[in-house]
């Protein structure tokens, strides 16, 4: 029986422990997709305690501890630090076989040297040392992200954000390499008119433009995009139920745009015609800038409407979706590519159910001009567990080139979620290492070392091409 949690932890053969040890573990980390706030990066923010550096906005703990029956005092609401955090120590060894047990322990180890299981028993015990342990710089914002040797990352940030939190970044070589993602989602969501009037609002005083006609918004788009190019983006994101898309021109853009800064609501077709115009407008901008393009698909979100009035959106209520998909992927694809403006783009599917739609879907537009140009991305949210990740690298093999994979990303709001790199990593190693003990893949350490570095680190680098400092 193996120990948990040890140095060969996932790695159940001798090849997959070489893989990893000797070509995947040492790598450094380009996290391209996350949601830490580059203020504490800029500012090198000192926690008080882990509470803050781990359960602060953690919606996987919280539905995990809600599931538990812990009231929500403990979670969202009033309780101090400590409080919540023995609380949540309560409740983890009850995540057995949930991604929530391994990433606990592995995260508690990796930062803090604890190998202990997280119980109530030594909750307050870990508490205490790992609040000494954060005063200290090393475990500091910027210490915590390096020493998990994370070279890059890139957070989520709007049009209309200064950046001037990622300016004083880049001016500080001290400072891990932090680049903005330029996320316009709210820029067509005219579902809300009168959010999203309040919204243009805001984009008119970022971009010091007048908006009053559907080109001048494309205008203030283009400028935005323009300053967060300057300021080392390199990637956009869009977090959607799904794309749209419509073949002919059965709306005038201007006038829907019109209608909506009259205050007149959008029939919910027109609201699709709008979104799917302006996403093609941004992927050719994009294009423009060399960029590359991150559709996030598939998760319905605020589903549960008493608790979203109480505690507000993003608290933990969002789930996987059941949306229609492949046709409207097509569409969006194949249009920018018929005038040569599909930029590299990646798509993250979150209904597993559709990982074959879209792996097979990404095949059709990579034209040999880029390795890897449009991508089946990592499992993510819902699916960036030992199972989904398995999944999500299967069908990328059976469907594609695995060898091309640009890797593993966080998509967390936590400093302390890093070693989700790590265990894809092992993840991949054991699977590649089982091929080679079933004999089917060849006994080649150096070839598959070489590709395995390629997907956790070199393929990144060169997809990318950040300006590091």
């Amino acid at each position: 029986m193996k120990t948990f949690l040890k140095d060969d932890f996932l790695l159940q053969n001798d090849f997959a422990k070489k893989l990893y040890h000797d070509f995947a573990k040492k790598l450094p980390i380009i996290d391209y997709h996350n949601h830490l706030s580059p203020q504490q990066i800029a500012e090198d923010t000192q926690f008080e305690n882990i509470t803050q550096v781990w359960l602060y906005g953690d919606h996987y703990k919280w539905r995990a501890m809600r599931a538990f029956g812990i009231n929500e005092k403990y979670i969202t609401g009033n309780a101090t630090d400590k409080e919540k955090f023995l609380k949540w120590a309560e409740v983890v060894p009850f995540t057995i076989r949930n991604p929530l047990f391994h990433w606990t322990h592995l995260e508690l180890k990796a930062y803090f040297g604890i190998d202990e299981i997280l119980s109530s028993e030594n909750a307050e015990e870990i508490y205490n040392k790992t609040a000494k342990l954060l005063q200290n710089k090393t475990h500091s914002a910027n210490g915590l992200l390096k020493m998990l040797n994370v070279e890059s990352l890139c957070t989520t940030d709007d049009p209309i954000d200064d950046l001037k939190h990622h300016i004083a970044i880049q001016k500080d070589a001290s400072k891990v390499n932090a680049f903005p993602t330029f996320r316009p989602d709210k820029s067509f969501a005219v579902e809300d008119v009168k959010a999203y009037n309040q919204y243009l609002t805001a984009l008119e005083k970022a971009s010091s433009l007048s908006i009053n006609s559907y080109q001048d918004l494309l205008n203030a788009l283009e400028n935005r995009i323009s300053f967060f190019n300057e300021n080392g983006c390199r990637l956009s994101d869009h977090g959607l139920e799904q794309l749209s898309y419509f073949d002919t021109e059965i709306y005038d853009i201007a006038t829907l745009f019109n209608k909506v800064k009259a205050n007149e609501n959008l029939t919910n077709e027109e609201v699709a015609f709008f979104k799917a115009k302006t996403m093609i407008s941004l992927g050719k901008m994009y294009h423009k800038k060399g960029w590359t393009q991150q559709l996030h698909l598939g998760a319905i979100r605020n589903n549960n409407k008493r608790l979203l009035s109480e505690l507000g959106p993003d608290t933990g209520f969002d789930s996987i979706g059941d949306f229609s998909q492949a046709k409207a992927l097509s569409g969006f694809l194949n249009t920018l590519d018929s005038t040569n403006q599909l930029t590299k783009t990646i798509v993250y599917n979150l209904n597993p159910a559709d990982n074959e739609v879209f792996a097979t879907m990404v095949g059709n537009f990579n034209d040999g001009t880029i390795k890897g140009k449009v991508q089946f991305g990592a499992a993510w949210w819902f699916l960036d567990q030992k199972d989904g990740m398995e999944k999500q690298i299967e069908t990328l093999s059976n469907q594609g080139l695995l060898s091309c994979f640009v890797g593993m990303l966080t998509d967390s709001r936590s400093f302390l979620s890093f070693p989700r790199h790590e265990y894809f990593r092992r993840i991949l190693c054991n699977i590649i290492g089982t091929d080679v003990e079933k004999g089917e893949l060849p006994n080649d350490e150096k070839f598959l070392g070489k590709i395995v570095s390629d997907i956790c680190y070199y393929n990144a680098k060169n997809y990318f091409n950040f300006k590091n400092k």
